[in-house]
């Protein structure tokens, strides 16, 4: 079985991608997947949510840079998950002008052939259309979108299919798209409206678990765990769970909610 190579993205910030990413990551692993997630921002909130703070500590850039090897950066996290932090000079890679290679090719160079031991490869993107989310969309095979339940959010999203669309021109294959609603509030009118503008357009691409707000997915960074530790039990714990088995069985939304 080959490794899927799944890009998290959504230009737009605040809609929960950090959280969603390492969440569900963590709750893809504990049903027993090998997973490996890479932090491709270079604020290191996906390193930071999963636990690991220490500066200096070489990541993805040092192996989108040639310096070293994928395997020299992994770091155990979780039982079945290991991480790839984005390292200090992540943020360099914007604005390389290396010529010899194509800079939008530095990802899928690196993960070239190592890590095919692994189920998944998870990639937080920054919230931007740069050359990092570049990478991550040449190299991934599909693409998961975190949606928050607001307008701003949905004028975000007709950005980001005509990015996708065109990648998807320009590498002459299609993506496997699907969305995941974070951060909802049934009790508010607004959600259950994006919800169902989101099914009319992105019809059987929406996972079957909505992410409910809360008050603890917001502070389970700060003690760098993810909801399966922070509270095993809460509401968000199951909501993760029932997300993880969704996305691992294909299982969508059909109809308006």
């Amino acid at each position: 079985m080959t490794v899927r190579i799944v890009a998290i993205i959504n230009q737009k910030g605040g809609v929960g991608k950090t959280t969603t990413t390492a969440n569900l990551c963590h709750a893809i692993a504990e049903s027993g997947s090998k997973v490996t997630a890479i932090d491709l921002d270079p604020q290191g909130h996906l390193a930071v949510s999963l636990g690991i703070t220490a500066q200096g500590l070489g990541g993805i850039d040092e192996a989108m840079l040639k310096n070293k090897k994928v395997q020299q950066q992994l770091i155990s996290v979780r039982d079945n998950l290991q991480l790839i932090v984005p390292g200090s000079r992540l943020k360099e890679i914007e604005h390389l002008a290396d010529n010899n290679t194509p800079r939008g090719v530095l990802l899928k160079n690196a993960l070239q052939g190592s890590l095919d031991d692994q189920d998944f490869v998870f990639i937080d993107c920054p919230p931007s259309s740069g050359l990092l989310v570049a990478n991550a969309l040449i190299v991934a095979d599909e693409i998961l979108i975190p949606m928050a339940s607001d307008f701003l959010a949905l004028q975000g999203l007709s950005h980001l299919m005509g990015t996708i669309k065109r990648f998807e021109k320009a590498l002459q294959r299609k993506y496997k798209t699907l969305l995941v609603m974070s951060r909802y509030s049934p009790n508010r009118r607004i959600s259950h409206q994006v919800l169902n503008v989101l099914l009319t357009h992105f019809p059987e691409q929406i996972l079957a678990t909505v992410i409910r707000e809360t008050a603890l997915l917001a502070e389970c960074p700060s003690f760098g765990k993810t909801i399966l530790e922070y509270s095993p039990k809460s509401r968000s714990a199951r909501d993760f769970r029932s997300l993880a088995h969704d996305f691992l069985e294909d299982k969508v939304m059909y109809g308006s909610k």
